[in-house]
């Protein structure tokens, strides 16, 4: 790839609204990010047990409609095979063909095992299935569950041999990880396509969530603009929206393939990095 010649793509991640709002309470957020023009919006998908999938299927069927990519989340935890087939149709028939395919979070409570024990499983059911393009979740730092990155690599490379056609990283604060990540996809012959997954972190209680879920480490960098601006909603929010924007042009710059901007539903902040790089990437 040619440093700085434009083939870096845009996608957003959206979710479900909860249980009790309307489904129709998100079509403005998503009509606002299909302006932007993304190469993908995707939509996520609870864990087992807060099964979304009626929600996450009719809203990858929404943004198709509106002429955009759209891609459906999907997780092994709890789904047979059946079941997956039951899916797989549903998606069909909304015209959505790209999957990401996830093993999901373990749940703290007794669940039904399913017939899929790794996302690995599932993507090779899928692709054994239908014509579908599977993407995969990496993880820069490591994911929580694996003992070293080298261990994560070598289950990463079992994604890709199973069928995967693309991988869509973790968010992370420090590019130095991604760099490293991807060099060592490298060495490990994985050779798709990695989009580099960015969120704008606009308040602490966010960023603390995430730390004691994916285990993810803040660069001294961040830590001291988060104890300088915590306090202040808006300060915090527009020095959110500047890191993420200072990662991707840093990204796009060492010939990253794709930025997959976590909104977590703003799309606020998704129009404000998308005005500050638009003219960087491939639109």
């Amino acid at each position: 790839m040619n440093i700085g010649s434009k083939d870096c793509v845009l996608s957003f991640e959206v979710f479900p609204p909860r249980k009790n709002l309307p489904i129709e309470s998100i079509y403005n957020t998503i009509d606002r990010l299909i302006d932007l023009k993304p190469e993908s919006i995707s939509v996520t998908y609870g864990a087992a047990g807060n099964d979304t999938s009626k929600r996450t299927f009719e809203l990858a069927g929404q943004i198709k409609k509106h002429g955009v990519e759209s891609v459906a989340h999907l997780i092994s935890i709890g789904l047979s095979e059946d079941e997956l087939t039951r899916k797989l149709k549903i998606l069909k028939e909304k015209n959505v063909n790209k999957i990401l395919a996830l093993r999901g979070d373990i749940p703290k409570f007794s669940y039904e095992k399913g017939d899929f024990d790794h996302a690995s499983d599932l993507i090779r059911s899928i692709k054994e299935k239908g014509d579908f393009y599977v993407m995969a979740a990496a993880y820069p730092e490591g994911h929580i569950d694996s003992h070293n990155l080298v261990e994560d690599i070598k289950n990463l490379r079992k994604k890709v041999d199973a069928g995967c056609d693309s991988l869509v990283t973790q968010l992370f604060f420090d590019n130095e990880d991604f760099y490293r990540f991807r060099d060592m996809c490298d060495l490990a012959g994985i050779d798709v396509p990695i989009q580099a997954g960015i969120m704008p972190v606009i308040n602490k209680k966010q960023i603390e969530k995430m730390i004691s879920l994916n285990g993810i480490k803040l660069p001294k960098k961040f830590l001291k603009i988060m104890k300088r601006y915590e306090d202040d909603k808006i300060a915090m929010r527009d020095c959110g929206i500047a890191y993420a924007v200072d990662q991707i042009v840093d990204l796009i710059s060492s010939g990253v393939e794709g930025i997959h901007l976590y909104t977590m539903n703003n799309p606020y902040i998704a129009e404000k990095i998308h005005e500050s790089i638009k003219n960087l990437i491939k639109l």
